[in-house]
C-alpha cells in the first residue's frame, strides 16, 4: 500500500476527529453561551437553526470550491474556519451577535463537512475498497472526547472564553499541520490529456449521474432525519413515555450514540464482504425493527435494545451515500456530496422539528412510528447503491495498483 496514501487516510481521521471535537466543545457550552447572552430556551432554539443553515450555506459553497480547488486546500480551510469560528459564539453579548457568530461557525462546519467527505472518498478510491464509514465512525469519537473535556473544564471553572479559545487555537494548528499529508487532486477524469477525448468508460460514470444523486440526496434526508429524532427525543421517549428517572432517560440516547460509533467501526469490513447495498437494506430495516420494539416496549430496559438496535442499524448507511455520491462522478464529487450532506442535514434539523408538532396531535410513541417507516422505505430504496459504473472507471494511479475485488450483484462501491 503507497504511504502516501497511508499518511493521507490518517489524516482525515484527524479532520473528521477535530470536527467532532470542536463541535462537540460548542454543545457541551451551550447551557454557558446561553446564560452568557441573557437569552431563553426559545431563542436559543431559533438561533440554532441560525447554525444549521450556515451549514447548508457553507455545504453548497463548498462542493464547487472542492472540486475546483481540490481537497487540500479546501480541507484545512474549512478546518481552520470552523476552528476559529469557535471563538465567536464566547464573544456574543446578545441574541444579535450569538445569531451572527452561529452563522459563521455553522458555516465553517459545512465547509469543512464537505471538503473532508470529498477528501474521504477520494481516499477510499485510492484504497478500492469501503473506508468511508470509520471516517464517520472518527467524529463521533471527536464528539465523545469533547464531552469528557468540557465536562472537566467546566467542573474546574474554566471560563467559557478560555476553553473555547484554547480549542481553537489548537484546532487551527491541528487544520494546518495535517494538510500536508493530504492527497493531491487527482488528474481529470473527463478530458484527456492534451485535449484527447475521455476514456468511454468515464463518459458513462457521469452519464445520468444527476437523478441518482437526487435519490441518494432523499435517502439522506430520511435517515439522518431519523438521526436527527434521536438526538432529541430518544431521552424524552423514555421519561415521557415510560416514567424514567431524567439519569436513566438519558441512557436511551447513550446507548444509540455508541451503537452508531461502534457500528461505524465495523461497518467498512462489512460493506467490503456484502457490498453497501446490502449494509444499508439490512441495517435500515433493523433500526426500523429497533426503533418499533422501543416504542412498543412496555418497560425502560426492552426500550434501551430497541434504542441501541436503531442505532446499531443506522450506522451504516448514511455513509454509504456519501461514498456513491462522491464516486459518482469524479470530477465533481465535492458538488455531489455537497448535495447529498446538505439535504441530509436538512433532514437532522427537521427531525426534530417534525416529531414535535405530531407529538401534541397524537402520543410520542405513535409520532415515533414515523421514522420506523422512513427506515423502512429506505431499506427498500437500497438497490439505488447497487445502480453504478464500473470501480475501475475511477480509479486513481495510487488505486490501480492494487487489483479491485471481483464485482458481483451487490459488492460494488459508489
Amino acid at each position: 500500500m503507497d504511504t502516501a496514501l497511508r499518511r493521507a487516510r490518517a489524516a482525515t481521521y484527524v479532520y473528521f476527529g477535530l470536527n467532532g471535537f470542536v463541535m462537540g466543545m460548542w454543545i457541551v457550552h451551550i447551557p454557558a453561551v446561553e446564560a452568557g447572552t441573557g437569552i431563553g430556551h426559545a431563542l436559543l432554539g431559533w438561533l440554532l437553526l441560525v447554525l444549521g443553515g450556515g451549514a447548508f450555506a457553507g455545504m453548497r459553497l463548498a462542493g464547487p470550491l472542492t472540486d475546483r480547488f481540490g481537497t487540500r486546500t479546501a480541507v484545512p480551510v474549512g478546518a481552520a474556519l470552523c476552528s476559529a469560528a469557535l471563538v465567536l459564539p464566547a464573544l456574543a453579548r446578545d441574541a444579535w451577535t450569538l445569531g451572527a457568530a452561529l452563522l459563521v461557525l455553522g458555516f465553517g462546519n459545512g465547509c469543512l463537512d464537505v471538503a473532508m467527505n470529498t477528501h474521504a472518498v477520494q481516499v477510499e478510491r485510492g484504497y478500492a475498497r469501503p473506508v468511508m464509514s470509520a471516517f464517520h465512525a472518527a467524529f463521533s469519537v471527536g464528539g465523545v472526547l469533547a464531552a469528557l473535556v468540557g465536562a472537566v473544564a467546566l467542573g474546574r471553572g474554566l471560563g467559557v472564553a478560555t476553553a473555547l479559545v484554547a480549542t481553537a487555537l489548537g484546532g487551527t494548528a491541528v487544520a494546518v499541520l495535517a494538510a500536508r499529508a493530504l492527497l493531491p487532486a487527482p488528474p481529470s477524469e473527463v478530458a484527456g490529456p492534451a485535449g484527447t477525448a475521455a476514456p468511454e468508460a468515464v463518459v458513462r460514470a457521469g452519464r445520468g449521474a444527476g437523478p441518482r444523486i437526487g435519490v441518494l440526496a432523499a435517502l439522506a434526508f430520511t435517515l439522518m432525519l431519523c438521526e436527527g429524532v434521536a438526538n432529541d427525543w430518544s431521552a424524552l421517549h423514555l421519561r415521557d413515555a415510560l416514567g424514567a428517572p431524567a439519569a436513566t432517560a438519558a441512557l436511551a440516547y447513550a446507548a444509540f450514540a455508541t451503537a452508531m460509533t461502534v457500528g461505524r467501526l465495523v461497518t467498512d469490513r462489512l460493506a467490503a464482504r456484502v457490498g453497501p447495498a446490502a449494509v444499508m437494506r439490512y441495517g435500515c430495516a433493523l433500526a426500523a425493527a429497533g426503533l418499533a420494539l422501543a416504542v412498543a416496549a412496555p418497560g425502560v430496559g426492552p426500550a434501551l435494545v430497541g434504542w441501541t438496535l436503531f442505532g446499531a442499524g443506522l450506522a451504516g448507511s448514511v455513509p454509504q451515500l456519501f461514498s456513491a455520491a462522491g464516486h459518482a462522478e469524479p470530477d465533481r464529487a465535492g458538488s455531489n456530496v455537497a448535495r447529498v450532506a446538505g439535504l441530509g442535514y436538512l433532514g437532522m434539523l427537521a427531525g426534530p422539528a417534525v416529531i414535535g408538532p405530531l407529538a401534541h396531535l397524537v402520543s410520542l410513541d405513535l409520532a415515533l412510528l414515523l421514522p420506523v417507516l422512513l427506515c423502512a422505505v429506505a431499506a427498500l430504496a437500497a438497490r439505488t447503491l447497487r445502480e453504478q459504473p464500473a470501480p475501475d472507471a475511477a480509479r486513481t494511479p495510487a488505486a490501480a495498483r492494487e487489483p479491485l475485488p471481483e464485482p458481483d450483484v451487490d459488492r460494488s462501491f459508489g
